[in-house]
């Protein structure tokens, strides 16, 4: 089977990589590590206006969606400028709304979601213990359950509401990447709903996260990739490019190879959006990314761990997204309780069966 973009989708991609290449973003990233969100709060409402976020909302709450490929051909761009902020964390909130049918906390909040007027960020059973940027957003959402699951039952979940000046939730948490700031989730606020149906609005949250990481990763590894491959074609050893050297050109095509399996898993997953076929795509497109990126810290060498070149951006951010949302051990599990151990291999190829 073959995914290939229709014209509008492609238009739509070229427009969001010549607005981001005009933004410059290496400087906006750092400016977010160190929480000057001026410049990213501008890029984020150009990126609104551009229509990104309106992809998950559905248009009763003036949104364009929900668009699964549309956002995974967005998220590919916005991981090739390593885009900072709770980007999959608004897209989860916008869909864990969506799917809750409180027309009240849905037509509250979603419209600025769509907009970009708000930030959002979100707490998911299955998502990580931290939540993204909490300082930054506008809008918390965390979902719990207040007893413990057990074999045969799950509890009844709770949907939480929290804003910016709820306070600090406790000491920032380290994270590979300086641009991403995570902290532990607001244990109350504002009860929006609980039952059954959260649980479920929690699950399918949880999938469009993992859907739009693992296009956020394969754009970082693309990013990765294409700078590796200018600069090999630059530096000189022996008076000819190092980009000359067999060796080298084996390490770049097998990062080129691996993306390149990675992205129809990715359209494949975004067209069922089945929860094993987005895990298997999360996999692939997050080992891939990471394989590329060890890849371009070997071929450029010292320079590749200084903060100031810009690659460490990127190098960064594809170790941080590779276990953001579900680690590979969690979204092989997920292919499994599907496809079975036989299929897992075809399905999940790309990544270290041991990690």
């Amino acid at each position: 089977m073959r995914f290939l973009l229709d014209a509008e989708q492609r238009a739509f991609a070229d427009s969001l990589n010549a607005l981001l290449t005009a933004a410059d973003t290496p400087p906006v990233i750092r400016a977010w590590a160190t929480g000057d969100r001026t410049p990213g709060r501008a890029l984020w409402s150009r990126l609104a206006d551009a229509g990104v976020f309106a992809l998950a909302v559905p248009e009763a709450y003036e949104g364009v969606g929900p668009l699964p490929a549309e956002l995974a051909v967005a998220f590919i761009e916005l991981g090739r400028h390593g885009v900072p902020g709770p980007l999959v964390e608004t897209v989860a909130a916008a869909v864990l709304l969506s799917e809750l049918g409180e027309s009240g906390s849905a037509k509250r909040l979603l419209p600025a979601l769509a907009s970009g007027e708000a930030l959002a960020t979100v707490a998911l059973p299955g998502g990580g213990p931290f939540v993204l940027d909490a300082e930054a957003a506008d809008i918390h959402l965390t979902v719990d359950s207040p007893e413990a699951p057990t074999r045969d039952t799950t509890p009844p979940a709770r949907l939480h509401l929290s804003g910016s000046g709820s306070g600090p939730t406790g000491s920032a948490r380290p994270s590979l990447d300086p641009a991403r700031h995570l902290t532990l989730p607001h244990p109350t606020g504002e009860l929006l709903a609980t039952g059954p149906h959260v649980t479920h609005a929690a699950a399918q949250a949880l999938t469009w996260a993992r859907l739009a990481t693992a296009a956020q990763s394969l754009g970082v590894g693309l990013a990765l990739l294409d700078r590796t491959v200018e600069y090999v074609k630059q530096r000189t050893q022996f008076g000819v490019p190092i980009g000359s050297f067999q060796a080298v050109k084996h390490q770049l095509a097998d990062a080129k190879i691996a993306l390149e399996f990675a992205r129809p898993l990715l359209f494949g997953a975004a067209l069922s959006m089945a929860p094993a076929d987005v895990a298997a795509a999360k996999v692939a497109a997050g080992e891939a990314a990471y394989a590329t990126a060890r890849t371009a810290l070997q071929l450029h060498g010292a320079i590749g761990y200084t903060a100031e070149y810009d690659l460490s951006l990127w190098l960064t951010k594809a170790r941080a997204l590779r276990t953001a949302w579900g680690s590979p051990a969690e979204c092989r599990a997920e292919v499994l309780t599907v496809h079975g151990p036989r299929s897992t291999d075809s399905a999940v190829s790309g990544g270290d069966p041991r990690s």
